[in-house]
């Protein structure tokens, strides 16, 4: 391997993380529900376009939670895409769904609109939306081949993007964030359920106080509290409360340095991959991206693999992405067969994601772009 080393991913820092933590530490609040948990809150808020916010320890979480809210259960039917996580599907499955696998988009990688419409059902109790890349899924036609059915945003790659004006996060009756430390800020690990149906703002707070209505008590509603509904214990502390607000107030910096990287890759290197066949993401008119991943799609499994092997040479760590959940062994048990969802198995072979952080300087910029023009795909 020559040179320094290019990581796929690496968390930026502020600057001011330690200096909040410091605080969180000298107070005497350091579990959930604290002032900086209400001031991170106030800010993923805002960046969704004002739903509730309730911090998770986790994105998964906060899809569970959200599982819960919807009183999902055993008869029901949960559309979810092939090409994802496997928490967007497990979440429900563990309150005893059936899960519905639907392909995706071959454009922007998002949940196929017409999948939705082939595969609904007067079982269908929800579908849950991934915005592929932090590129908008189309929520609309969406919602429309389900109807009756909840709509969920996994907007884990897709704070700060936008679908025809409005934020993604806020066009389903719930929605899920991700802080993991590869996504483009968080806290090393955390997440938020975003409500936008207010109707189930005061269920989704029992639920995440482990099923108590302890935060009325808090607020002076109640004079004691106690168990009144399934839940758990999704609060994450405060001290990493104290970094989601190091990392949001940075957002402007961040997400600027991530499209300025984005916007290189597009363009210096159509070029190549039109002369090669290879697809650039497509971001629909309409939609404001995120920068979260750049990838490209090769034409087969084996020109991906060579095509990591090659930038690794050249000290780039490259990354293929998620395999098709209807092809796990889970999957496979619940009735998954080869060809159920084509897209999401051709873009499992092809797909290779290239470095993308905020923090990747041009020289290093102009590294990956050389080493990807140098290969011949």
């Amino acid at each position: 391997m020559s040179g320094v080393a290019i990581p796929y991913s690496r968390p930026h820092r502020s600057g001011r993380e330690a200096t909040l933590v410091a605080q969180a530490l000298a107070g005497d609040h350091w579990r959930g529900d604290g002032p900086f948990t209400a001031q991170a809150s106030a800010l993923v808020s805002a960046a969704v376009g004002g739903g509730k916010v309730l911090l998770t320890t986790s994105c998964t979480h906060a899809l569970e939670m959200s599982a819960l809210l919807l009183g999902v259960g055993p008869g029901d039917e949960v559309i979810v895409p092939s090409f994802t996580f496997v928490s967007t599907a497990s979440a429900f499955a563990l309150r005893g769904a059936r899960i519905v696998f639907a392909d995706v988009d071959p454009r922007t990688l998002g949940l196929d609109p017409a999948e939705v419409a082939r595969k609904a059902s007067p079982r269908t109790r929800a579908v849950v939306v991934v915005h592929y890349a932090g590129v908008a899924a189309d929520v609309d036609a969406i919602a429309a081949a389900a109807p009756g059915a909840a709509v969920v945003e996994d907007n884990a790659h897709g704070l700060f993007a936008s679908w025809r004006g409005r934020p993604l996060g806020s066009l389903g009756q719930l929605a899920t964030q991700s802080f993991h430390d590869t996504k483009n800020l968080g806290c090393g690990e955390g997440g938020a359920l975003v409500i936008n149906d207010r109707a189930l703002d005061e269920r989704a707070e029992i639920i995440r106080e482990k099923g108590t209505n302890r935060a009325r008590f808090f607020r002076g509603q109640v004079d004691k509290y106690t168990w009144v509904d399934l839940g758990s214990s999704y609060l994450p502390s405060d001290l990493l409360a104290a970094v989601l607000v190091a990392q949001l107030e940075a957002a402007p910096a961040i997400q600027a340095a991530r499209h300025q990287v984005w916007r290189r890759y597009h363009a210096e290197l159509a070029g190549w991959a039109a002369h090669h066949g290879v697809q650039q993401p497509h971001v629909p008119v309409g939609a404001e991206h995120a920068a979260h991943i750049y990838w490209l799609r090769v034409a087969t499994l084996a020109t991906r693999q060579r095509m990591i092997a090659h930038l690794a040479a050249a000290g780039i760590q490259a990354t293929f992405h998620y395999q098709p959940l209807h092809l796990s062994e889970v999957g496979r048990k619940a009735g998954g067969r080869d060809g159920d969802c084509p897209v999401s198995e051709q873009v499992a072979d092809t797909l290779v994601r290239l470095p993308l952080y905020a923090d990747l300087g041009d020289a290093d910029v102009e590294r990956v772009i050389a080493a990807v023009t140098a290969f011949g795909a």
